[in-house]
């Protein structure tokens, strides 16, 4: 059974709050609703079971702050991970001529004020999810991540600050990524101080989470976090409870897990997605790998997800149900998935969840379940 979106937050449970122009207000009483979302790129293999190397995410299973999401993915079959990446981050498969992110016009349609610190992208370079009209701030939470700019340096950022002084667009964009980098710089050097106790930062993503986790303590005002974690391309020596996969997955789950310990009373305002551009072959090929598939699975973890399950329409792997006798069926598109985030938990009405996911199919009633009311 499917509902118009409308109808249903119409009909919902009365804790939901009036989609009117203070909502954002009122639903944030005990803090800012935020979405963060990690692009696990080259593909990851949608596993059935969680895996060992993910043991530090079971306490947030049994807590049922984490869900997932089987038989999700795009209903565009390219097996493209350039083709496949841009439709995840612009939110219009089979449109490449989208050039926004769709967590940029969701940014946009956000109601509320705005601030410099709104929506951050970790790493050194803004991806297409966060590309668009809206100043987003960029910041690389590794061992370097707070290393000093030229810009940082008295001399040349006051020359920069003179060529970009005028009202314009361009200079109102610099003023407020200079803003948010002072005020996310001084953030992780005030948390540096207190946790590391002059020891060297951790590598890799658990460190990049626990300084994430940090920000989003420290910076109530952050609303929409992007990052991406490569190597998921596993068409060789893939493995199971060892190999490519449990490599990546271990360092995955640690870091997953430091990001709900650290962000404290945060994270009950708190969703995130962890979805990759299609899933891979049910069969193994003959490298001991798996190669391009379709259907995958969504992460859900968060404070704010109705956890201890998994959401799905599953198709079955018997050869007649498989996608093109391969590959597991996509029944659930990823934007619905997205749009019942958008819709139960950041609070926006239908035209502003269609200004963010263009087209994006009806949310169903089991889906709406996956956000606390």
């Amino acid at each position: 059974m499917i509902v118009r979106r409308r109808v249903f937050l119409k009909t919902a449970s009365a804790a939901l709050l009036p989609l009117s122009p203070d909502a954002w207000a009122a639903a944030a009483e005990g803090g800012p609703r935020r979405l963060i979302v990690i692009l696990l790129r080259g593909a990851v293999d949608g596993h059935f079971a969680l895996h060992p190397a993910l043991a530090g995410l079971l306490p947030l299973w049994e807590n049922r702050e984490l869900a997932f999401v089987h038989a999700a993915g795009s209903p565009d079959p390219t097996r493209s991970h350039f083709d496949a990446q841009l439709y995840l981050e612009n939110g219009t498969p089979g449109q490449g001529i989208t050039r926004d992110g769709w967590m940029n016009r969701l940014l946009v349609a956000l109601p509320g004020p705005r601030g410099a610190t709104d929506a951050i992208s970790v790493g050194p370079t803004l991806p297409r999810i966060l590309t668009g009209k809206a100043p987003v701030a960029a910041l690389p939470l590794g061992p370097g991540g707070i290393r000093k700019l030229p810009i940082d340096q008295p001399e040349v950022g006051a020359a920069f600050d003179r060529l970009y002084s005028s009202d314009d667009e361009l200079g109102r964009s610099y003023r407020e990524g200079r803003a948010a980098r002072a005020q996310l710089i001084a953030a992780l050097a005030a948390e540096r101080q207190i946790a590391d106790n002059g020891a060297p930062p951790p590598t890799g993503f658990p460190g990049q989470a626990a300084r994430l986790a940090a920000l989003i303590r420290r910076q109530s005002g952050i609303r929409l976090v992007a990052l991406g974690l490569g190597g998921w391309d596993t068409h060789v020596n893939q493995g199971n409870h060892t190999g490519q996969l449990a490599q990546h997955l271990r360092p995955l789950g640690e870091g997953l897990a430091a990001l709900a310990r650290g962000a404290g009373e945060a994270w009950r305002d708190t969703v995130v997605v962890v979805l990759s551009e299609f899933g891979r072959t049910v069969r193994e090929n003959g490298n001991s790998g798996t190669d391009h598939g379709h259907g995958n699975v969504i992460w859900l973890l968060g404070g704010a997800i109705n956890g201890g399950r998994i959401y799905s329409d599953w198709p079955g792997l018997a050869p007649a149900q498989l996608y093109q006798r391969r590959d597991l069926a996509v029944t659930t598109d990823f934007r619905s998935v997205l749009a019942a985030i958008l819709e139960r938990h950041m609070r926006l009405d239908d035209l502003q969840v269609d200004a963010a996911l263009p087209g994006a199919p009806a949310v169903s009633p089991e889906l709406a379940e996956m956000i606390r009311a």
